[in-house]
């Protein structure tokens, strides 16, 4: 799954920005996981109506207040906004695992066109090897909520990860006399983290849906 975004950055929506811009740092984020790919636009009125369900779905699958161990989930925001200031204002009050593609990267077009997106919301779901496993996710999210994640893990023959620790917990209690040799043999180490210098921020308004964008 790498291998889609070789040699490009891809931004961590973290405070910090947090850039992940070598083949590690993208496998680690990517790798043996169902991917993401949502086309989306603050402007779009079609998106703003579909965002909450999409965040909810997102952090219900990862967020370990909801569950003991984030699921094998990635979602990187492939930005229509016809701004940066507009693609920052609408990434703001996104959930933070998110990623997504700077603002200069034609990328963002060129994986609108690669995937034959026609209007916004889009999210296509790809497998851990990069094969499509649906080119429009976004009525089966808004009907089933999480519970579609399982169909998609099963048809994708996603490795269970279980053994592993939730993510950005560094020394969890053990919970087993046995997990901690098993937390040597098959923990892996987050590779350094770059950082992105400060970003611009305005509030400008925007207007129009998403129909006919490539």
């Amino acid at each position: 799954m790498a291998s889609l975004f070789s040699g490009r950055v891809l931004i961590r929506n973290n405070s910090d920005q947090d850039e992940l811009d070598t083949e590690a740092e993208l496998s680690h984020r990517l790798e043996n996981r169902l991917v993401l790919l949502f086309f989306g636009a603050g402007s779009c009125p079609q998106c703003q109506a579909f965002v909450p369900i999409l965040r909810d779905f997102f952090v219900q699958l990862t967020d370990e207040f909801y569950v003991l161990r984030a699921a094998q989930l990635a979602l990187v925001y492939v930005s229509q906004d016809p701004t940066e200031e507009e693609q920052d204002l609408f990434l703001r009050d996104m959930p933070k695992k998110w990623l997504f593609l700077p603002f200069e990267d034609d990328l963002r077009r060129d994986l609108g066109r690669q995937f034959s997106v026609e209007s916004l919301p889009a999210v296509v779901v790809l497998k851990p090897g990069g094969d499509v496993l649906t080119l429009d996710a976004t009525e089966e999210i808004r009907s089933l909520g999480p519970a579609c994640f399982a169909n998609w893990q099963e048809a994708a023959e996603v490795l269970d990860r279980n053994f592993l620790q939730p993510e950005d917990l560094d020394d969890p209690a053990p919970r087993s006399l046995t997990e901690p040799l098993r937390r040597c043999k098959y923990r892996v180490d987050p590779a350094p983290r770059g950082k992105r210098g400060p970003r611009r921020q305005s509030d400008p308004e925007g207007e129009g849906g998403g129909k006919g964008l490539f």
